[in-house]
């Protein structure tokens, strides 16, 4: 997979940041320093206070009245409600793009998922989750709204930021098994099948957090 490179300063500290928070390389709870970030980043205080001000807006950074700022801390209603949203979204854009599928985006949707495994053999949960939101990115941006998938971008940092485990915990194996299943469905030209089985990939998906994700993490 190919990345864009960021084009600011500001733009470089937002991802690296974002990128610590949602693999658990700031863990919950870990007190954010301007002066410390800077010098570990080499970029002046001006960046960094601008990225802390983005990821508090994406939810991945809480700034107390007092303005000191932690990472947000995760809970299972928390998890839950972010789940619930991202379904919506989600499963809406794939409802109105899956019929304007081509051949050609279908493959890519298996060239996806391939990464998306094989990120996972390697440990590399980043890579992973990047893998398997373009997964759905695909079909989303097939629909042809844009604003969708605008919206859909503000809640996928927040979405993986609960997932942020081991390349081994079986909830990854839900999104694996899903994708198969639809992409199988898409094969056979089964559109309706496809759309139900995405929707029932979310279903499974919160269940198993439900159960797994405890309120003291």
């Amino acid at each position: 997979m190919s990345y864009a490179v960021p084009p600011t300063r500001t733009a470089a500290v937002v991802r690296q940041l974002r990128n610590e928070i949602v693999t658990g390389e700031l863990p919950p709870g870990t007190l954010i320093k301007d002066a410390e970030l800077a010098a570990r980043l080499g970029v002046s205080i001006t960046p960094v206070r601008e990225a802390i001000a983005q990821l508090s807006v994406e939810g991945l950074i809480d700034i107390a009245p007092n303005r000191t700022r932690h990472v947000t801390r995760v809970t299972q209603k928390n998890a839950l409600e972010l789940i619930d949203v991202m379904s919506v979204l989600a499963c809406a854009g794939f409802e109105w793009g899956v019929d304007n599928l081509t051949a050609n985006q279908v493959e890519l949707m298996r060239q996806r998922q391939r990464e998306f495994v094989e990120a996972l053999r390697a440990g590399n949960t980043l890579a992973a989750g990047a893998a398997g939101a373009d997964f759905s990115t695909i079909v989303i941006l097939a629909s042809g709204n844009r604003e969708l998938q605008s919206m859909v971008d503000l809640v996928v940092a927040r979405t993986m930021r609960i997932l942020a485990m081991t390349a081994e915990s079986d909830l990854w194996s839900t999104w694996i098994d899903g994708h198969e299943a639809i992409l199988k469905l898409l094969d056979l030209g089964d559109t309706r099948g496809a759309l139900a089985r995405y929707r029932q990939t979310y279903v499974e998906f919160r269940a198993r957090v439900e159960r797994e994700l405890l309120d003291d993490q």
